[in-house]
Order: structure tokens, then C-alpha cells, then sequence
């Protein structure tokens, strides 16, 4: 017992010492005066107030106490504050244009104030009532020191090109800030994707996805070897801390049981990596698809020869294996009403139109006719034989005739039946739109499809239990839905339609999917 009462102690002790040098002390008290708090305020956002106490972390609805000590915050000019912290990625371009989207939508003025080189705030003001109602804090670094602000009290949100790592979930939790792999404690407010780029002066115009992997693991140093010039490779990525390589770290080299070359060559940004392939004749990048500028991009080409290059529906749908989603993390804590406003708005119709012209790929979901999926079609015979017969391909495109292919795709985290981080981000967005009546009267196929290893007739039985999980998830999530308005189908086709080669783990991986079919 004294070694537990210890550790929360000193648990208390390390919360509070990240406070120091912005916090004060506060006393509460009910009108009466009959119940006191007193504590250490960590902060107020309009509402309610946040303090560290003897019992831990409580926070009080403000307007049933009273306030007293010199860090009591002035309610009648009190103004919101939320801060951002992380990807420069996300931090640069894409939330400072959706925060300028929202001060419009709402009628402020917005107005940009620079602290420092990676620190800057924008002060939105009602022009109606001549007053300050929101500042948005920016702290643009990498998603390691987005995750780091948070933990240490000094950000509110987390901008990050990746998930959230163990360890920082494990700290995360202990601090109070809840656990940010469940539903609502991270956001995708838009999606990017790594793509690989070159000099144009390179007589390069594609690359397996395992070749990719050599070269940035120094496997494979010459471009020879992949079908350019006798030349040796220089590799260019953002630094080590950066959302965006470790992404690539994720998704490219972990895979392959690979580490990154220790001659890489690190830049500040995904922008300047792309900027020195530009100035490096026998250079090569992964750039953020928003950011590939000038630079000559690659396709990627499988061994069966599938071929995927990254276009808005391929990293909508995730059928592009490097898709990159752009996470905000939420800690488990009340925000401003305001930051609350602002989340919401940021999957509005409004601001995914402002995350287009950004560059980045918006999340609104497109249908996709049958006949625009050609190359899908052409995997499909192709990869046709004794375990997918013609009268199973035949089958699928009857079932599919005049229906369109959602862009919101399901895919799982590897090894796993649990959906990845985009998936669970897509079935609430799906859940809202079915909600919103937005498919009253029209037919929605959840259709399960898997990879070709084993047995036909297992993986059609593995893709159907998908494909149900998936339905039940959505229609759980849709609470307010009207079920006597919609028509929803279960159908599962297991390897019929391929979108990569067997023979790699990513490639298993992007063909383990649930599509989504309306009519």
C-alpha cells in the first residue's frame, strides 16, 4: 500500500512539474462556500476548469463555483486558446488553411501573428462586436515533438503523419489523456500518400514496391539495378522525428523486415527532401503527394505486373499501399467549445472543398462507375484460374452491374481483425451519411474481398465474416439511422479482384479489403 500511495505520488509530482512556470494556484468553492478544491490550475476553456489536485486531475463546470487567486481567469474578456503542435506537413499549409476556412464560414476575421520560425498563432476576431473570440496556437516541428507537447501539457492536439506509437500510448494513458487508438480520440481530417519521386533527367519510370524497399535500405545502391543508369543512388527524406519518414518506415521498410541505409541524406521537410532530388541528378525521395512538384514521380509495378500509381481514388479507396493519412490526436479531455466547433467543421463539405485546393486528398466520398475500373477488371481475368473459375468472375460482375464503387474502403491492421486507423475514421463517416438519409432508397453492398493464399472456399468464408463485421460496425455507429429506408447487402468474393501481387506482405495487405457498393 505505501509503495502504491508512492507511486501515485510521484505520478502527481511528475504531472505537476510539467506545469511549472505556466501554472498557478486556484481555489474553488461552491456559492455556499460549504465545498472547497484547491489546486494547481492547468486550464480553462470558457466552461470549465481544469486543476491538479490532491485527488489527481478534475475538471469542475465553472458555472457552479466560484473562483479565487491570482491565475482566475477574467470570464468577461476571456478568450479560448487551443494549440496545435507537430507535422510541419500539416502545420505549414493544410490546418492553417482549414482554420482560415472556418473564421470565414463563421463571419471572423482572422489574422496571422509569426512568434518565431516554427511558432505562430492566428487571432480570429468578430467584427460585429469588435472583440477577440479564438486564438489557434501553432507549433510546427515533427510528430515526435507533437506527441512530446502533448505529454508535457504544452499542446492540445497532436499533428501527425502516423499512429500514435506504443510507447506513446502507454504515457498517454498514464497521464490522464485516455487511450488514443480508440474511435474518438484521433481524427483524419485529410489523406496524403508517399510517393516515390526522381530527377526528371532519370530514364525512370516505374518500380516494384520490394525494389523501393531495397534502395532505402541500402540494399540496392545503383540505379542498374532497377532499370536506369549505371549510377549510384543518393537518398534524400525528411528527418528521423518527421511523421512523414516514419510513415515511410511503416509502411515501406517494416514490412520487409527492413531498416532505413545509414546513407541517407536528411532534410528539415518533405519539401526541401524534394528539393534536393531536384538539384541531385541521381537522387530519390518519398514526398508527400501534395508537395511532388517538379519532380518526376514513379508508378508502382508488382512482379505480376499490377500496376498502381497514386491518384485521388487509389489513396481514397487505399488500394495505393503507401497511402498516408493525416491524423489529429484528441486527449481525452475537455476542449474550448470553439476548438469543438472547429473539429466538426473540419469534415464540413466546406473544408474538405479547402483540403483539395490545398493539394491534400479530400475525404468526401465519390462513387466510382463499374466501367471507369478498367485496370481493376483486367487483374481480375488475368489472375484468373483454378481457384477463381469464369463463373465466379462472371457472378461478381453481375452483382456489380450499374452499381458504383464507393472511395471509402476497409482494410485491417496487419495480423489482425481489428480495422486500421482510416477504416475506423471511414465508419463513422459512412455512419453519418447513412444518417443523413444521403442513401434513402438505394441498395448498399458491403462486399468482402481477401488475398489468394489457401483455399478459395476459406478465404471467400474469411471475407464474408469481414464484410459482416464491417456492416455491423457501420450500422451500429448510424444510430439515428431509418432502417425501413435502406436496403443493405452482405456479398463475399474472396481473390476475385486482386489489387496487388500475393508474393509480399503489402501486397496480402491491400488485397484483404471490404469494398463498398451502392446503387
Amino acid at each position: 500500500m505505501i509503495k502504491r500511495c508512492a507511486a501515485v505520488i510521484a505520478a502527481l509530482l511528475c504531472v505537476f512539474s510539467a506545469q511549472v512556470g505556466r501554472a498557478q494556484d486556484i481555489t474553488l468553492s461552491s456559492p455556499d462556500g460549504a465545498v472547497r478544491l484547491h489546486g494547481t490550475l492547468l486550464g480553462f476553456d470558457g466552461e470549465f476548469y481544469r486543476i491538479l489536485t490532491t485527488f489527481g486531475e478534475l475538471t469542475v463546470d465553472g458555472s457552479g463555483v466560484l473562483c479565487e487567486g491570482p491565475a482566475c481567469p477574467n470570464l468577461d474578456n476571456f478568450v479560448p486558446s487551443v494549440t496545435f503542435s507537430g507535422s510541419s506537413t500539416i502545420g505549414d499549409v493544410l490546418l492553417p488553411a482549414l482554420v482560415e476556412g472556418f473564421a470565414l464560414s463563421n463571419g471572423f476575421r482572422s489574422v496571422r501573428d509569426v512568434e518565431d520560425s516554427s511558432r505562430f498563432v492566428y487571432v480570429l476576431t468578430d467584427p460585429v462586436a469588435n472583440r477577440e473570440v479564438a486564438r489557434f496556437r501553432f507549433h510546427i516541428s515533427n510528430t515526435d515533438e507533437g506527441f512530446a507537447d502533448l505529454l508535457a501539457d504544452e499542446a492540445d492536439l497532436v499533428m501527425a503523419l502516423r499512429q500514435v506509437r506504443p510507447v506513446e500510448r502507454v504515457r498517454a494513458r498514464d497521464a490522464g489523456l485516455g487511450d488514443l487508438t480508440q474511435l474518438y480520440r484521433s481524427r483524419v481530417i485529410a489523406l496524403d500518400a508517399l510517393v516515390p519521386v526522381v530527377s526528371p533527367e532519370i530514364p525512370l519510370r516505374q518500380i516494384s514496391l520490394s525494389d523501393l524497399a531495397q534502395v532505402f535500405s541500402g540494399g540496392i545502391q545503383n540505379w542498374s539495378d532497377v532499370g536506369g543508369p549505371d549510377a549510384p543512388i543518393s537518398i534524400h527524406l525528411p528527418g528521423s522525428g518527421s511523421g512523414h519518414t516514419q510513415a515511410a518506415q511503416d509502411l515501406l521498410l517494416q514490412p520487409a523486415n527492413l531498416t532505413f541505409s545509414d546513407q541517407i541524406q536528411y532534410h528539415r521537410t518533405s519539401r526541401d527532401a524534394v528539393a534536393a532530388v531536384l538539384s541531385d541528378p541521381f537522387g530519390i525521395s518519398l514526398a508527400s503527394y501534395a508537395e511532388v512538384g517538379a519532380a518526376q514521380t514513379l508508378t508502382l509495378a508488382g512482379a505480376c505486373e499490377f500496376r498502381l500509381d497514386a491518384t485521388r481514388h487509389t489513396i481514397k479507396t487505399e488500394d495505393y499501399p503507401l497511402t498516408a493519412p493525416m491524423f489529429l490526436y484528441i486527449p481525452a479531455r475537455r476542449l474550448p467549445k470553439l476548438a469543438r466547433e472547429f473539429l466538426a467543421y473540419a469534415h464540413s463539405a466546406a473544408a474538405q472543398l479547402v483540403v483539395r485546393r490545398a493539394g491534400f486528398v479530400d475525404l468526401t466520398a465519390e462513387e466510382i462507375p463499374l466501367a471507369a475500373q478498367g485496370d481493376r477488371l483486367v487483374n481480375a481475368i488475368s489472375s484468373a484460374g483454378p481457384e477463381v473459375s469464369l463463373n465466379a468472375l462472371q457472378a461478381m460482375m453481375q452483382t456489380m452491374e450499374g452499381a458504383q464503387r464507393l472511395t471509402l474502403s476497409f482494410r485491417f491492421e496487419a495480423g489482425s481483425s481489428k480495422l486500421d486507423t482510416q477504416s475506423r475514421s471511414n465508419v463513422l463517416q459512412l455512419a453519418r451519411m447513412l444518417e443523413s438519409g444521403q442513401f434513402d432508397g438505394r441498395q448498399i453492398g458491403f462486399y468482402g474481398f481477401s488475398d489468394g493464399v489457401g483455399p478459395a472456399d476459406a478465404n471467400r468464408t474469411i471475407a464474408m465474416d469481414r464484410a459482416e463485421a464491417v456492416r455491423t460496425a457501420v450500422t451500429t455507429a448510424a444510430e439515428t439511422v431509418a432502417q425501413d429506408k435502406l436496403s443493405i447487402t452482405v456479398e463475399a468474393f474472396g481473390e476475385a479482384m486482386p489489387m496487388a501481387c500475393d508474393d509480399t506482405a503489402w501486397g496480402r495487405q491491400v488485397n484483404r479489403r471490404v469494398e463498398v457498393w451502392v446503387r
